[in-house]
């Protein structure tokens, strides 16, 4: 076996042209799905204190951010509803309407961005008093019942003109009972992106912030949301969701479950996404702005070291910053 002085690895890595023919991973716009959150109104631009740099967006400006972002090359949005107070209920009856404030951005935003990705997730938690994915019923998330009312969400999603619905319950069984009513309906061609493996994180703590859904929440979610110590759980669950006609996978968050996103894309093969959540996001401007990194080559290595883990794509709020910079090169 050759060793040094034969062998020197720092000759691939001497010049940057070098670096960039041997460079085993790497990062595009078309990796990138990025997240808006959508409030009612008309040029409303709404900042999140546990956020900085991503602000609620009303559906008009939500439209000129996907003109940009189909663009830069960004081929998908994830579309999240920050509901009025007075919309919300126990039931979570505001997320059947198709002409609901998701609803509506997704016409709007078909109708004047059609070439860019809709993604809407499944769930109740927008919606809900109580703040929970599911029903809740005399101090638990009911699976089955919940399921049911999912299923009429996904339907109203899809005629509304959604491509993709993304179950985020982490409700039992629901990947299959909605693609059998999406089938039932005519939808075949709505896609499912699955959160497959998503975890009862504190990371999402600044989004329950842009959601307005942090001091609903009664409890906590760990009765369905996946416990943090588990990794072979999450192959369970992943490998369910695919034998019940998920087209997509997602594990949520992505990075500080790299070694969730590798086991799974290695081992089941399916088109595998990780969410950097928005916790995650706001470690980054918060260090950038006390100074102690600088937050554009931070975040092109947190994506690119997501990639490197096996992930197809990446859910993030950098994806704008993420995306003019790799276009500038």
């Amino acid at each position: 076996m050759s060793a040094f002085p034969q062998v020197r690895m720092r000759r691939n890595r001497r010049t940057a042209w070098s670096r960039s023919l041997v460079a085993e991973n790497r990062v595009n716009p078309a990796d990138l799905i990025l997240p808006i959150v959508i409030v009612d109104g008309e040029r409303k631009r709404e900042a999140i204190a546990t956020m900085p740099g991503v602000e609620r967006l009303s559906i008009d400006f939500a439209a000129e951010v996907a003109a940009e972002a189909a663009d830069l090359g960004i081929p998908a949005l994830a579309l999240f509803p920050a509901i009025a107070p007075e919309l919300k209920s126990a039931d979570g009856a505001e997320a059947l309407r198709t002409d609901n404030l998701l609803g509506r951005a997704i016409g709007r935003i078909k109708g004047q961005v059609p070439n860019i990705g809709l993604i809407a997730d499944v769930a109740l938690d927008p919606y809900t008093t109580h703040g929970h994915d599911g029903l809740l019923v005399e101090g638990e998330i009911v699976n089955d019942a919940t399921v049911e009312v999912l299923c009429r969400q996904a339907l109203a999603e899809a005629e509304a003109g959604v491509d993709i619905v993304a179950p985020s319950d982490m409700m039992d069984g629901r990947v299959g009972a909605i693609r059998r009513a999406l089938d039932g309906a005519g939808y075949q061609r709505v896609q499912i992106l699955s959160y497959a493996a998503k975890y009862a994180s504190v990371f999402y703590g600044p989004f329950r912030d842009a959601l307005s859904t942090r001091g609903l929440l009664k409890g906590d979610k760990r009765t369905y949301q996946m416990d943090p110590a588990n990794a072979d759980e999450a192959l369970r669950e992943i490998s369910l969701d695919i034998e019940e006609g998920a087209d997509m996978v997602m594990v949520k968050p992505g990075l500080h479950y790299l070694d969730v996103i590798h086991r799974a894309k290695t081992r089941l093969g399916m088109p595998t996404f990780a969410y950097h959540v928005s916790g995650e996001h706001a470690m980054l401007r918060f260090a950038a702005q006390a100074g102690a990194l600088d937050y554009e080559p931070a975040l092109l290595e947190t994506l690119l070291c997501i990639k490197r883990a096996g992930a197809d794509g990446v859910l993030t709020y950098g994806a704008l910053d993420a995306a003019r910079l790799l276009k500038k090169g």
